[in-house]
C-alpha cells in the first residue's frame, strides 16, 4: 500500500524485473534511493507472476535486458496478475518495442533513468493511472446501469405477457361462456381472470419495490397529471 510522508512524496512498494543481474541492482539503488522500497527483484519470466500475485505492488518496473522479448513476457506476465501501473524503463527510444509492450499493459515508458527523471516519471504516471481508474469505473457504472435498465426493460415485457396469457384469454374464456349462455361458467372464468390480475401485479409490486420503486412514486407516474 502507498505511504504518504510529510514531504508529500508517496513511498511505493515496487516490483523491479530485468533479465539483467547488474542492471537490476542499479535500479535497486536508484529506486531505494528515491525513497521506495524495493519489495521484490525479478529476472525469470516463470516466477514473476506468482511474485507479483501474491506481493501486490504499488508500481513495477521493467527494464530491458538481453532480449526485447523477454522483457514483453515480463510485462505480460505482471500485467496479469498486478493492479498496478507497469513502467518500461529503456536504454534507447525503440517504437515498435513501445507499440508492443503498449499492446500488452504497459502505462508508461521512460529511456532517461536518471534518479530525478525517474521520480518525475512515477509521479505523472501515477495521476494519469488513478485518472485512468476513476474514467474505468465510470464507465462500469454506466455499463452497470444499462443492464439494470435493459433486466427491469425485460421484467416489463414479462410481467406484460402474464398479463395477457393470465388473464385476457380468462376474460375471452369467461365472454365466450356468456355468449353461450353458460353464466356460472362465464362468472367462474371472470373470477379465475381477477384472481390472475391480482396475482400478477402483486408480484410486479414486489418485484418493483425490489428494485426500488415506490407505490408512491407508481401512484404519482400512473396519474393523468404526471403524463
Amino acid at each position: 500500500m502507498m505511504e504518504g510522508t510529510m514531504d508529500g512524496i508517496q513511498h511505493l512498494r515496487v516490483l523491479i524485473a530485468n533479465q539483467r543481474p547488474d542492471r537490476l541492482a542499479l535500479l535497486a539503488e536508484v529506486v531505494s534511493g528515491l525513497g521506495h522500497e524495493v519489495i521484490a527483484r525479478e529476472i525469470h519470466v516463470s516466477e514473476v507472476a506468482g511474485v507479483t500475485a501474491r506481493l501486490r505492488p504499488d508500481l513495477a518496473l521493467v527494464g530491458l535486458g538481453e532480449s526485447d522479448e523477454h522483457a514483453l513476457e515480463l510485462i505480460t506476465a505482471i500485467v496479469k496478475e498486478a493492479y498496478c501501473p507497469v513502467i518500461a524503463l529503456l536504454q534507447v527510444y525503440d517504437a515498435a518495442w513501445v507499440n508492443e509492450a503498449a499492446s500488452r499493459g504497459v502505462f508508461a515508458y521512460i529511456v532517461d533513468t536518471r534518479p530525478d527523471e525517474l521520480q518525475s516519471a512515477i509521479d505523472i504516471t501515477l495521476r494519469r493511472f488513478v485518472e485512468y481508474q476513476q474514467l474505468q469505473g465510470a464507465f462500469e457504472q454506466r455499463e452497470a446501469e444499462a443492464l439494470d435498465a435493459a433486466e427491469r426493460k425485460r421484467g416489463q415485457q414479462r410481467r406484460a405477457l402474464e398479463l395477457h396469457d393470465g388473464v385476457v384469454q380468462a376474460l375471452s374464456v369467461a365472454h365466450l361462456a356468456l355468449e353461450l349462455d353458460r353464466v356460472d361458467e362465464s362468472r367462474v372464468a371472470l373470477l379465475e381472470a381477477l384472481e390472475s390480475a391480482r396475482a400478477i401485479v402483486s408480484r410486479s409490486l414486489q418485484e418493483l419495490g425490489r428494485e426500488g420503486v415506490s407505490l408512491q412514486a407508481l401512484i404519482h407516474d400512473s396519474s393523468p397529471s404526471a403524463r
